[in-house]
């Protein structure tokens, strides 16, 4: 608002940074294989194959711009990094330039997706492992995909879990120094096995079995999410969850974030030209050209070990089994710390209770570790196979990753003075850009996937009606409990009756509400929510949610666009290609102008600058200072 203006005070010792509780002992090199080692994990084992799936040869375009379009996204986050290193920082940021119903909506979104991780390297795990050794009955294929089997899968999955919660809980010094040496094998053995690969090279594997783009462009594009190339590259963000415990976060988080996506695009590219040249369709169990059907081939369980086997390295594919194991489990345990220190974030922020951001005697938020180790384990049961979860997972992750491009232009307009050593140039461009970039990507995972993350997300809204806003001062208590549990019950009845969520394969069920009914009555429910919630709060609080309301209708938009597009349901979609891409693109611009102008000047943004850069007594801050210094 234009005429706010705080004033900014050194903070007392009770005021510092609840960073401090934690342990700043990550250099450049501990953050950048952090990183890297997040993005080695079931990715490599996996998303040759998936994404061949999707785009043939193709695929190795899909590496490239999914490199650059990281790269893109990323440019914004690593300027918030240097200006405010804080652990579960991509939850925490979002508050500082919108408030704190963007910075729930987005948060939860995020959480969800890192909670995932932990399960999805399990299943990668235990996929592989059933796949060599079906006698251990740890996976079955259902509806034509790989899942995990009960007992012995679903229990596997959860010892494993609680393997991670052991490496996570000794402290983050610990776990850079086991990462570390794990991390170089994760990289030795891909690139071992890709240089094997190309020794059994087939180029008639690239053009003669429907050319180069056997299913077209959208293949490329599709490949992004569904094929598990934008999962492949999410663990640049495990940096900016980590800035809050690096030893020079302003110098090392820039470099970091770059190389962690630039050396796993190497790797990848060798693997997925290697797994290409060497597929011997033969052995795989298909007709030469059905691509689609590599996901339930023969290779399905374990792509490149049975790539290794018929090109006559079976004593190496021994290597690769191990590595099956170790890869996995190396990105497992990192990710369940980051969802932990997402946890943290929001305890720290208050929108959830203040113990999750409670810490032990080596700097771990203990309870939020116990917490992500309950939720990623329940993902086991509804999502149990790699293939389904990893689309969902690409999609929150990457939402959240867009609300950079919306925050710091507002942090330039409402703070100009932030100090910074690193400052993005031209962020007219780059901002816009980065935006729709990460929408693109959102749009890439597909109908099954969004529709499977917004329900989530939305039902997350009634724990921001009841706690949140209650919590702030904004709404009574009774008044927000009765609002939030009627809406959650109104969600859960249109979820059922939509019939969309959560059933193998993505498939709607038979007796599933008609997509423009169930749009209409997920866009009404929340509507309603929203309003009611509105009424009812201060002018504070009604401000935190006018800041937020862009947000989710792009998501319903985009939900809307990917139905109707090449990448829903529908046999002759209405938005084919390439208009539904211009349709993102054409939204990417309206959110983005729209999210822009909801920021505002925020207390979180106040006491993050008493936190970094404390100001003398009575200094005055304005907000809205220059409207174009952005630029």
């Amino acid at each position: 608002m234009g005429g706010f203006v705080t004033t900014l005070t050194a903070p007392s010792d009770g005021a510092k940074s609840p960073d401090g509780k934690l342990h700043r002992s990550l250099g450049l090199w501990q953050l950048t294989l952090l990183g890297v080692s997040t993005q080695i994990g079931s990715g490599w084992l996996f998303a040759v194959l998936s994404s061949a799936s999707v785009a043939g040869p193709a695929a190795v375009l899909s590496w490239i711009i999914g490199a650059v379009l990281f790269i893109i996204v990323s440019l914004t986050w690593i300027e918030l990094g240097t200006l405010f290193p804080r652990s579960g920082g991509i939850v925490r940021y979002p508050a500082l330039s919108h408030g704190a119903f963007a910075g729930w909506v987005t948060g939860w979104g995020y959480w969800i997706g890192t909670v995932c991780l932990p399960a999805v390297e399990a299943q990668a795990v235990l996929t592989y492992l059933g796949g060599r050794y079906p006698h251990l009955q740890l996976v079955r294929i259902d509806s034509g995909t790989t899942v995990l089997d009960w007992p012995a899968g679903i229990l596997g999955g959860i010892a494993l879990l609680l393997m991670f919660f052991v490496l996570n809980l000794f402290g983050v010094r610990l776990l850079a120094k086991v990462n570390t040496w794990v991390t170089v094998w994760k990289v030795v053995v891909p690139v071992a096995t890709f240089i094997l690969l190309f020794s059994a090279f087939k180029g008639s594997n690239f053009h003669a079995h429907g050319g180069f783009l056997p299913t077209g462009p959208g293949g490329i594009v599709h490949a992004l999410a569904i094929g598990g190339i934008a999962f492949g590259y999410l663990g640049s963000r495990q940096v900016l969850d980590y800035g809050g415990e690096a030893r020079n976060p302003r110098r090392d988080i820039p470099l970091a974030v770059i190389g962690s996506i630039l050396i796993p695009m190497v790797i990848y590219l060798g693997l997925q030209i290697g797994f290409l040249g060497a597929l011997d369709w033969q052995d795989a169990g298909l007709v030469p050209g059905d691509w689609a059907g590599l996901t339930s081939s023969d290779w399905a369980s374990s792509p490149l070990f049975s790539a290794l086997g018929a090109a006559g390295f079976g004593s190496f594919a021994t290597v690769l089994l191990i590595d099956a194991a170790v890869s996995p489990a190396g990105n497992g345990w990192v990710t369940l710390g980051s969802a932990a220190r997402a946890s943290y974030a929001f305890g720290v922020d208050a929108y959830a209770p203040a113990p999750l951001a409670k810490v032990n005697r080596y700097g771990i938020p203990w309870i939020s570790l116990i917490t992500a180790l309950v939720v990623s384990a329940l993902f086991l049961l509804p999502f149990p196979s790699w293939y389904q979860l990893v689309s969902v997972v690409s999609a929150g992750l990457v939402l959240s990753y867009l609300m950079g491009s919306a925050i710091l232009p507002v942090l330039r307009r409402t703070a100009p003075d932030l100090p910074s050593t690193w400052r993005l140039p031209a962020i007219r461009l780059w901002a816009p850009t980065g935006y729709a970039a990460g929408l693109f990507i959102v749009y890439a995972a597909g109908f099954s996937a969004l529709v499977q993350l917004l329900i989530i997300t939305f039902a997350g809204l009634a724990v921001y009606g009841a706690y949140t806003s209650v919590r702030s001062g904004w709404v009574r208590r009774g008044t927000g409990w009765t609002l939030s549990t009627a809406f959650l019950v109104a969600w859960i009845v249109v979820t059922v009756r939509g019939g969309w969520f959560m059933h193998i394969g993505g498939a709607q069920r038979p007796d599933g509400w008609d997509f423009p009914w169930y749009m209409g009555a997920m866009v009404a429910t929340v509507a309603l929510f929203l309003a009611a919630l509105r009424a009812a709060s201060t002018a504070e609080g009604r401000r935190h949610l006018d800041a937020g309301v862009w947000l989710i209708a792009t998501l319903l938009a985009v939900l809307t666009v990917s139905h109707y597009g090449a990448f829903g349901p529908l046999a002759t979609p209405p938005l084919g290609e390439p208009y539904d891409l211009l349709a993102v693109v054409a939204l990417a611009l309206v959110s983005y102008q729209w999210a822009v102008r909801s920021g505002f000047r925020t207390e979180q943004l106040d006491r993050a600058l008493a936190e970094e850069c404390p100001a003398p007594p009575n200094r005055p801050a304005a907000d809205m200072v220059n409207p174009h210094s952005g630029g």
